[in-house]
């Protein structure tokens, strides 16, 4: 499939949320994937599929990656439930200008700000008072995320001990904290996935820093309460077994009703102020063509030339652009 043709997939917005496999095989099947475990096969249109998750024991051909991948499916490989995240492909996008207004942002402090007060303004569903310090948001911030606990633990009947899990004893975890966590780790998928289908860098976050998922824990902190705390707080009241499968499932529910994945989009664009696309942005080419060079003076000039020919200053100050042209 040519690169070119992906604009003809579904988009982000249209697809289906995610899906977490185990203890399987995975392979090509015609256009999609097949996985086969001891129950049987089952086939995966993976065209509209935001994220696969593939969890322990299970093998995936090099055939079945290059479709995923054609298809703009992230794929992430995880932990048991899909608790550690260990590494993940590449999103549909080959474009980079959003990831190149994502970093001018995050550079320069004063603009860095005004995308962390959209983000608490996004929480909290308000425009909050421009005289807050950031303190003062985050502290509220903090009574808002314990309040929701405190309204869902009396909804459903549990007793509440506060936020914790242990990666070293997931099993010993109470039943509400590792379904929180269950589905904190879905929505960390997904909210992956759609950071990087616009062209965005999960590691440059605006709030959180340092971690190479910084980015994505902003994004999924927009929407815990409205869908992570109400799943798992109602699945871990009907107790029984095999919580962690029901959590997962009932969080795609959740996403397919709060219409998450189109959300997801609309907020990046919000937050970070990216304009849809303009054919006079000399960023949106045909991704078949070279990519465009940088130059000081001009901005942007075109890639795949020989600039063997151009003029070059006495100084040689156009050799780095004849070697860049050269190497394409």
């Amino acid at each position: 499939m040519r690169i070119k043709d992906l604009q003809l997939l579904p988009k982000f917005r249209d697809g289906w949320s995610y899906l977490y496999v185990e203890h399987c095989r995975i392979d090509r099947e015609n256009r999609a994937v097949a996985l086969h475990d001891a129950s049987g096969t089952v086939s995966v249109p993976c065209a509209g599929l935001a994220l696969l998750m593939l969890g322990p024991g299970v093998s995936i051909t090099h055939a079945a990656i290059m479709t995923l991948a054609d298809n703009g499916c992230l794929v992430v490989w995880c932990g048991e439930e899909g608790i550690r995240f260990y590494a993940a492909g590449l999103g549909k996008t080959r474009n980079a200008s959003n990831l190149l207004r994502q970093v001018a942002l995050v550079s320069d402090p004063a603009m860095r700000e005004k995308v962390v007060r959209r983000m608490y303004s996004v929480r909290f569903r308000k425009k909050l008072p421009s005289g807050l310090t950031l303190r003062q948001i985050r502290g509220m911030e903090g009574v808002r995320v314990r309040d929701a606990y405190a309204k869902a633990a009396r909804e459903y009947g549990i007793e509440w001990k506060g936020r914790s899990y242990r990666r070293d004893s997931w099993k010993d975890t109470d039943p509400v904290n590792r379904a929180l966590s269950t589905a904190n780790s879905c929505l960390y998928g997904l909210c992956h996935a759609g950071i990087v289908a616009c062209g965005l860098s999960p590691a440059l976050g605006f709030v959180h820093t340092g971690n190479m998922l910084s980015f994505v824990f902003d994004i999924a902190d927009l929407y815990k309460v409205d869908v992570s705390v109400p799943v798992a707080f109602r699945e871990a009241a009907k107790g029984g077994e095999e919580l962690d499968r029901r959590v997962r499932r009932a969080l795609r529910d959740s996403i397919v009703s709060f219409r998450l994945l189109p959300r997801v989009v609309d907020d990046l664009y919000y937050l970070l102020g990216l304009g849809r696309k303009n054919a006079d942005d000399p960023f949106e080419a045909d991704d078949e063509l070279p990519p465009p060079l940088w130059d000081p003076e001009r901005g942007v000039v075109a890639g795949g030339v020989n600039y063997a020919d151009a003029e070059v200053s006495d100084d040689g100050a156009d050799l780095g652009a004849s070697q860049a042209g050269l190497a394409r």
